[in-house]
């Protein structure tokens, strides 16, 4: 939740983004998982799991409908921001993905 202007839940949180409208905000966190928040209510809307290390970094797509995240697991994950699902994994890279946006 959002306790006094800050996101409360999981561990160190690694990123931070607002949404093309502003109404949510994606975090990124050292526990594996990824969150998205309401700005309007401070409620947590989904919580993203899946990804089997630290998250480095997340981000909205222009549209807001997707998100992808960036992890130590050598993968990258596009979300779908509605549902919460995971649409794809993105596989074959040789080392950590440090960050990750769309274009």
């Amino acid at each position: 939740t959002v306790q006094g202007g800050a996101l409360k839940g999981g561990r160190q949180i690694t990123s931070a983004a607002f949404s093309p409208d502003g109404k949510l905000v994606l975090s990124a966190s050292a526990d594996c998982t990824a969150r998205i928040w309401s700005t309007q209510s401070g409620e947590l809307v989904h919580t993203l799991s899946g990804h089997r290390r630290h998250l480095r970094s997340g981000a909205f797509s222009p549209d807001g409908a997707l998100a992808v995240t960036a992890s130590d697991d050598l993968t990258a994950k596009i979300w779908n921001v509605e549902s919460g699902d995971c649409l794809y994994t993105l596989q074959g890279h040789s080392s950590e993905v440090s960050s990750a946006v769309f274009s």
